[in-house]
C-alpha cells in the first residue's frame, strides 16, 4: 500500500472508498469524500483497510 492507492475502509457499519494520503507503520491516513465534507482525512489502522 502506498500513497495514491484506492482502498476501502470501514465507516458506520458500511464500507467507504477513499485514496491513501499517508502510510505509516501501523496507521493509514485516507482522503475520502463525505456528503458535507469533500476531501476529509480519516485515520485507520493498517489491518482495517482493504486494498
Amino acid at each position: 500500500m502506498k500513497s495514491g492507492d484506492k482502498v476501502t475502509f470501514p465507516f458506520a457499519k458500511k464500507e467507504k472508498e477513499g485514496i491513501v494520503d499517508r502510510v505509516f507503520e501501523k496507521t493509514v491516513y485516507i482522503r475520502a469524500d463525505f456528503p458535507n465534507q469533500k476531501g476529509k482525512i480519516v485515520r485507520r489502522k493498517v489491518g482495517e483497510v482493504k486494498a
